[in-house]
């Protein structure tokens, strides 16, 4: 048998104090006047107390200093009768400043006593969980300890005792503390000088109080604004502010974040200017979304004339001219340039300077465009830089040549063997789309499978559907070195069954995309990154210099061009107002979608995400299969599936996975937006036939397993009564 774990002696003297501080605050409460109650007894004996004072002010005025710090210290709910009497026996100003001190004191030793004996047990359960706790304590703790001061939602004795839980140094609490509950102070002393005419707590609350509460009511809102100009001061005092500015924003980069800040600024009459190195539109318009959809729009159109004569239609095999597809690609991009250009932006009064950016104070931004270098000062800037390619470090990767997600649209001629590394949603894309073309494809994913953030059927889904356009998957093997030998470009990886190696003509780097922080100024200006490399701001996009905002993929967390557009309004709102108000980005509903064949569309919640956060769910589940409009299409693949809580309706997530599913899952996004359940899109009309009516279905099978087992048994013995 193993030996008993003793307890150390600071663990028994822990325990001996909880003990007797619990003894005595118990004592104390059930001894001490308090409440209505109290209140009257204070009442009747106010003469006997000034008489006592009046004997011996100083040693009167030391005890009841004492004797309040004690009720604190002991967490006894009977602050405000001893506030009251302070007031009624020292007057307003001695009140106030005997009750001021005598409070801070009291609650500084209930949150040391806290620290003490709860801490280390508190600390040795939550573990990691509480570090979060003191990162945000340490970040924004005095704020929210002196809201709470200033208005008192949760008992002053609780924030006490929560405080000394926390990492929050003694010194800070104090003076915090002091400081926000003197004006509460004030007010119930005032209001204790009248004690003689309150018979009742009901009879304190004068017009004169009424309106002193008022006050304290808006009191965080201006301590928040006064908090928030005293730390932007403190972190922008080593730099110069100019006395003018020529500029209210600065917007580096023109990618759809950028374009959408710079639109916000003109629109409210700001004067802006959007400065951008490279293509105007970013990414988006000219490497990403409008080409690669262009493309697989093609990649469908040959996948559909080969499979023709399933339809009745006879045809020869498709003949693809690869550099003509290409060209339409470009086509399809001028087609789109008009709406991101630097004309269409002027005329919507941004000025666009062509140049790099470079951020060298708070308030300055210096471009060096090929007409020279300007500087020019701005009241704030925003940061919407987007990423870059991610290259891995594979030994030979430069011997072989590479293409990525921003190259490959160079490509004039078909690669004969494609080796597409990275299994997520822009490797599966692409490698399905140059099989489609007539690529010999092989997709390589480190991980065990491909779309690791989907749940694995869904997955499953759009594996079946590479393989059977000549996708070869690798999955879980990592690259381990490239190297040509005798001519040929070969990839060597490690596979769960052994090394293996793969020949090919062009390889594709499809493995993400990493922020672009360098180059500009953001190192020297000491903005903070986060571990994975993007630009730290919390929910109103701000970074820790106070005039800095970012958005976009730059801060991230999600590299979609949607998110970039709804971040830029909020940063370019937020940067204009810069600190008088603010908004917060809210990501808490944002879909997403892969343009595979069939597509996968996601908002909320997937299965394996609900299991990994301990939330309970239910699963409905709608297959494709079943719709009249699939069935007449021929595309049947896929399904829909709803989480929702146990019971109930509300939607917790949606994935479809099938044709059409990106504009499928719209009607998900709005309910769970405005917080509209299944029953909602159950009773909603949808037009038949239509791959719309693929929501009503789901919602209906979701209806027909929550009907209560008793009721179906009472209506069936009802209309065998009405029988007869």
């Amino acid at each position: 048998m193993g030996t008993p774990a003793r307890s150390s002696p600071r663990s028994t003297a822990r325990l001996l104090l909880a003990l007797i501080l619990v003894a005595a605050a118990a004592a104390g409460i059930v001894g001490l006047p308090h409440g209505a109650s109290g209140l009257g007894a204070l009442h009747q004996r106010l003469g006997e107390l000034r008489t006592q004072q009046g004997a011996h002010p100083l040693g009167f005025a030391a005890g009841f200093f004492a004797l309040y710090v004690a009720v604190a210290a002991l967490s006894i709910p009977a602050a405000a009768l001893f506030t009251l009497a302070g007031g009624a026996l020292f007057g307003l100003w001695q009140g106030a400043v005997l009750v001021s001190f005598a409070s801070a004191l009291g609650a500084t030793l209930a949150f040391a006593s806290a620290r003490w004996i709860l801490a280390p047990w508190v600390r040795a359960r939550l573990g990691s969980r509480l570090e979060a706790i003191n990162t945000g304590v340490r970040r924004d703790g005095a704020f929210y300890l002196f809201g709470m001061r200033l208005v008192p939602v949760f008992p002053f004795f609780v924030v006490n005792l929560a405080m000394g839980l926390t990492e929050m140094p003694a010194r800070r609490f104090y003076w915090v503390s002091q400081l926000g509950m003197l004006p509460a102070t004030l007010v119930y002393v005032g209001a204790g000088t009248r004690l003689a005419r309150i018979h009742d707590l009901r009879s304190i609350a004068s017009p004169s109080l009424w309106v002193a509460l008022a006050l304290l009511g808006l009191l965080p809102l201006a301590a928040r604004f006064l908090l928030r100009r005293i730390e932007s001061a403190r972190r922008l005092a080593r730099w110069p502010r100019p006395r003018r500015f020529d500029r209210n924003l600065v917007v580096i980069g023109a990618g759809a974040a950028g374009l959408v800040a710079s639109y916000v600024a003109a629109a409210a009459k700001a004067r802006v200017t959007l400065v951008e190195s490279g293509a105007m539109g970013g990414d988006c318009l000219n490497t990403g979304c409008v080409p690669s959809k262009a493309l697989l729009h093609v990649a469908r159109k040959v996948h559909a004339m080969r499979h023709a004569a399933a339809l009745g239609i006879a045809s020869a095999p498709p003949v693809v001219d690869f550099a003509a597809v290409m060209r339409h690609v470009r086509e399809v991009v001028a087609e789109v340039a008009p709406h991101d250009s630097v004309e269409r932006y002027t005329t919507l009064g941004v000025e666009v300077l062509r140049g790099r950016a470079r951020i060298t104070s708070p308030w300055t931004v210096q471009i060096e465009g090929e007409e020279g270098t300007v500087e020019l000062s701005t009241r704030s800037i925003v940061v919407a830089a987007g990423a870059r390619p991610l290259v891995p470090p594979i030994p030979g990767l430069d011997q072989v040549g590479y293409l990525s997600s921003d190259t490959v649209w160079g490509l004039r001629e078909l690669p004969r063997r494609l080796l597409v590394l990275g299994g997520g949603p822009i490797g599966c894309e692409l490698a399905q789309a140059f099989a489609r073309l007539g690529s010999q494809v092989t997709l390589m994913e480190m991980q065990p499978r491909i779309l690791v953030r989907e749940d694995v059927e869904v997955a499953a889904q759009v594996e079946a559907a590479l393989r059977a356009d000549g996708v070869e998957l690798l999955a879980g093997h990592k690259a381990l070195q490239a190297r040509v030998e005798a001519g040929e470009r070969r990839m060597l990886a490690q596979g769960p069954g052994g090394d293996v190696e793969v020949v090919f003509d062009t390889l594709l780097c499809a493995l993400g995309r990493a922020a672009r922080t360098q180059g500009y100024g953001l190192q020297e200006l000491g903005v903070e990154l986060r571990a994975n490399g993007t630009v730290q701001a919390g929910a109103t996009l701000r970074t820790n210099i106070p005039s800095i905002y970012v958005c976009g993929d730059v801060t991230g967390p999600l590299q979609f061009t949607h998110v970039a557009a709804h971040q830029a309004w909020t940063a370019s709102v937020n940067a204009l107002l810069d600190g008088w108000w603010s908004l917060k980005s809210d990501l808490s509903v944002i879909p997403w979608t892969t343009f595979t064949d069939p597509e996968v569309a996601r908002v909320g919640l997937s299965e394996s995400e609900a299991r990994a956060r301990g939330i309970a769910f239910e699963v409905t589940r709608y297959d494709i299969a079943e719709l009249d409009r699939a069935i007449a299409e021929g595309a049947t693949a896929g399904f829909v599936k709803v989480l929702t809580p146990p019971g109930k309706d509300r939607i917790l997530g949606a994935t479809i996975v099938g044709a059409h599913a990106g504009e499928l899952l719209a009607e998900f996004v709005l309910a769970m937006r405005r917080g509209l359940g299944l029953g909602a899109i159950l009773g909603t009309v949808h037009a038949y036939p239509t791959w719309s009516e693929a929501a009503r279905a789901t919602a209906g099978a979701w209806k027909r397993g929550h009907v209560s087992p008793r009721l179906l048994r009472w209506s069936e013995g009802l209309f065998a009564w009405r029988r007869g």
